[in-house]
Order: structure tokens, then C-alpha cells, then sequence
């Protein structure tokens, strides 16, 4: 399959600003692969198609606060940073992107904070809008992390065009998040309410957590028309001994696995021996699925609506079906189902 065959018309007024009220009151529409039907449904209804000892895989990444603004040096120009991921603790290295990049070269200063006593000097170009931060702090290592958690703001996406607002740092964040280091939620798990993770643990479902940092290369714009070609950024993943013991016992008695979103998914994909099993993972995984692909984890999939001609969008078209999720998304837009983080829900079994 080639980009073109992603692409999509989407009205504006699709775009979620803000979730919904409730978590689990969003929409959902569910999709049957097998009998080719679509559902209108709510996230909470989500229970009725769960069993006893069905397994959930769970992305527990959590969101930092990666966001920063500083000024630069001389001129006091302000400059937008991006944390994307740290290179050395020692040296407080930093992997950012900057906006306005040509504005910031190697051997300037930014400031940030109005005592500025937090300032970060660039040592080197990685892309046209990365560089590689070294920040000067005078305190401990803890007190820098401190520090630059109090001056970082939720990285909301790009699209959501309104300011960040205090509450949107609870809302961006998954209510199972424990592993800090993601520059995104994994969107997927936003509709799981307290509630409505005991019902499905009273009802029997079985819980995987996987870690799975998500970074920007998730979101980057695909620019090449053969898909093969398309390189995806290491995101750093995790999967330990539990995670695996849960999804092998789900497989070997035939229950559903379900991968809470495109990131869970690429998780377990990432880590699968060669007789169809999870292994555990530590390290980093730039895997991408697109059609055709075959899956041999999850038969079950949460995601959300996706932007045209994302890998997201890919990934969920190798899973449903390329001229399904084509039918579904249609259906999507004639009912008014909101799209991207804050969005609605899709349920694929």
C-alpha cells in the first residue's frame, strides 16, 4: 500500500479540544473484523465485550512535563523548547527540538524561569529543528528534575489550538501512568476511568502493563509515497517477566488480547519469539506497521481516530482491514465522532 491510499478529508469541527466530562462516556464505535459490522457504542460499554481472564495490554508510560519556554541570551527572544529525550544524567544532556530553530545556533545561551537560574547551552545540531542541549543548574539532580518539572508545561498536541489550562496535565495523563518519559500520551488509555478498570478487574479481565516512551516520531508525517521507506524514530520500550506470563497464559487458553492503543500494540509486536510468544523486551524499538501485516499478539485493538496519513492510521488499517477502517472512518465523519487525543474511541475485535 502506498501514502496516498491515507489520505482523507476531516472537517475542522472534528478536532477534540477538550475530552469528554467523564472519561469513559466518550463514543465508541466497535468494529466485528470477522462479521464486517459497526457498532455505535460508549467507551464504558467497552465491559460487554470482555470475558473472564481476557487480558488488556497497558501502556503505563507517563507524560513529562516537556515543554518549556526560555529566552535567549543578548537578544531575549523567546524560544520554545521541546525535551524529547535525555543522552546523559551526569552531564544533563538533552535531545530538544527548538522553534524558531534558525534563531538558535551552537554556543547560545537560553534562560528559563524568571529568576533564570536554569540556563542550557547548545553544543550541537542533530536536525533542522533539533539540538542537543546541555543545562547548568546549581543543585543536585533531583532538584534539576524538579526544576525543569516546574517550569515544563502538558506538550498538548500541535492541532489543540487553545492555551494549556492547569487541568489538562490530569487529563493527559492515563490513570494507570507510572513510568515517567513519554513526550505524548499513549491516547488510547485516556477513556479508562477508575471505575471502569475495577468492573473489568471484579469481571476477570487480566491487566498487562508494558512500557512503551512515547516520542515524536510516533506523530512525524510520513513524506514518502513507498511506505517501506518510511523510517520510524526509536521510541524505548519495556516488557517485563509478569507482562509476558499474563499475555502467554491469555494465548495458550484462547482469550482476547487487547492492545489498549497503537503504542501497546507496537510493544508487543516488537517482542514476539519466533513461535508467536511475548518475550520480555528492554531496550528500543522502531518498529512500523502498515498493510499488509500480520499480527501474532493481540486479536483486539483500542485506538482512537487518527490523522490522515499517520502511522497510526497505518497501523490500525493492517488490523481492521484497509477498506473497513476506509467504511469506518466514513461512517465517523457523517455521525460526528471527534477525532485525535481528546477525541473518541474505537474498539476493533
Amino acid at each position: 500500500m502506498k501514502l496516498s491510499h491515507f489520505g482523507f478529508e476531516l472537517p475542522e469541527e472534528l478536532l477534540a479540544e477538550y475530552p469528554s466530562e467523564h472519561r469513559d462516556e466518550a463514543r465508541l464505535m466497535v468494529l466485528n473484523r470477522k462479521e464486517q459490522t459497526i457498532e455505535h457504542k460508549y467507551f464504558k460499554d467497552i465491559i460487554d465485550y470482555f470475558d473472564e481472564d481476557d487480558v488488556m495490554v497497558l501502556n503505563d508510560t507517563k507524560v513529562f512535563p516537556a515543554r518549556l519556554y526560555g529566552n535567549k541570551e543578548k537578544t531575549g527572544a523567546r524560544i520554545e523548547v521541546f525535551l524529547l529525550r535525555e543522552l546523559n544524567e551526569e552531564q544533563r544532556l538533552w535531545d530538544v527540538l527548538v522553534d524558531p530553530a534558525r534563531k538558535i545556533r551552537i554556543g547560545n545561551k537560553l534562560y528559563f524561569g524568571e529568576d533564570e537560574n536554569l540556563v542550557a547551552e547548545v553544543i550541537d545540531n542533530t536536525t533542522s529543528r533539533g539540538r542537543t542541549l546541555r543545562f547548568l543548574y546549581d543543585g543536585s539532580y533531583k532538584e534539576f528534575r524538579i526544576k525543569l518539572n516546574e517550569l515544563g508545561e502538558t506538550p498538548l498536541p500541535k492541532y489543540i489550538k487553545r492555551d494549556v489550562e492547569p487541568e489538562d496535565e490530569g487529563r493527559y495523563q492515563t490513570i494507570f501512568a507510572k513510568n515517567e518519559g513519554a513526550v505524548a500520551a499513549p491516547t488510547a488509555g485516556l477513556h479508562f476511568s477508575k471505575h471502569l478498570l475495577k468492573r473489568l478487574e471484579i469481571k476477570g479481565v487480566n491487566f498487562a502493563e508494558v512500557t512503551l516512551h512515547v516520542g515524536l516520531g510516533t506523530f512525524n508525517p510520513v513524506e514518502v509515497e513507498d511506505l517501506s521507506k518510511h523510517k520510524m524514530d526509536s521510541e524505548e520500550l519495556k516488557i517485563n517477566e509478569l507482562a509476558v506470563d499474563i499475555v502467554n497464559t491469555g494465548l495458550k487458553n484462547k482469550k482476547r488480547i487487547c492492545a489498549v492503543g497503537t503504542t501497546a500494540m507496537r510493544a508487543v509486536e516488537s517482542a514476539v519469539s519466533s513461535n508467536g510468544k511475548l518475550n520480555e523486551f528492554d531496550g528500543w524499538t522502531n518498529k512500523f506497521i502498515f498493510p499488509p501485516y500480520e499480527f501474532s499478539i493481540a486479536n483486539c485493538m483500542i485506538t482512537n481516530f487518527h490523522t490522515p496519513k499517520s502511522t497510526l492510521l497505518m497501523m490500525a488499517s493492517a488490523f481492521a482491514g484497509h477498506d473497513f477502517i476506509k467504511k469506518a472512518y466514513d461512517e465517523a465523519i457523517k455521525e460526528k465522532y471527534k477525532f485525535y487525543s481528546y477525541g473518541d474511541a474505537m474498539l476493533i475485535i
